[in-house]
């Protein structure tokens, strides 16, 4: 005959062994994902104005007796505008304007600026046609090509232009000029400096 184990004693049992895995239940997780856009930082467009280098040297060519002839190349010039339409004013224009120093030597008379000349000459004007170059500007010395322009570059003269600065926004212009320094035939001996000024303005 089978010993028979109290009920009480069963119970207990039982209670013993559903007690550890009530303790270990996972008690359940969520996750979040969590996004985030980070857009390039954009800087405001610019209009600028680049050389390609800081000296040029004359030359001198097709000098006679009575006028001594010196030319050269202007490095070449970029206008370059990065603005959105939004950024340019409302019916703008840009210009190139360029004027020269006296030319100097130490001992020497100077070389009035008047002596000096240039022809303009686009390289790159883009494809709307209104970026254009300026007109000849001759040295003193020259009959004018055009009416009142053998005046040399005393005062700001136009290398290069646009009068509609909306229409070529988002282009890179270009444009050099023939330089043309024309004196006396009994102009002193001597290495003479100046300098030639270019400014953007809009």
């Amino acid at each position: 005959m089978k010993a028979r184990v109290p009920l009480a004693l069963i119970v207990a049992l039982t209670g013993a062994a559903a007690l550890p895995a009530a303790a270990l239940a996972d008690p359940g997780e969520a996750e979040v994902e969590v996004t985030v856009d980070i857009t390039e930082i954009r800087e405001p467009g610019v209009l600028a104005l680049t050389v390609a280098g800081n000296a040029v040297a004359l030359t001198e060519e097709g000098s006679d007796l009575l006028v001594r002839r010196f030319t050269g190349t202007l490095p070449t010039v970029t206008v370059t505008d990065t603005r959105t339409l939004e950024e340019v004013p409302d019916g703008a224009g840009w210009a190139v304007l360029g004027s020269s120093s006296d030319f100097t030597a130490p001992g020497r008379d100077p070389i009035t600026a008047d002596h000096l000349g240039w022809k303009p000459r686009l390289i790159d004007g883009g494809d709307t046609g209104l970026v254009a170059e300026g007109e000849e500007v001759v040295p003193s010395l020259d009959e004018p090509t055009q009416p009142g322009n053998n005046v040399g570059l005393v005062d700001q003269e136009l290398l290069v232009s646009t009068y509609d600065s909306e229409a070529v926004t988002g282009g890179a212009y270009t444009v050099d000029a023939d330089l043309n320094l024309h004196t006396p035939a009994e102009v002193a001996a001597g290495s003479y400096k100046a300098t030639l000024t270019l400014s953007l303005f809009e």
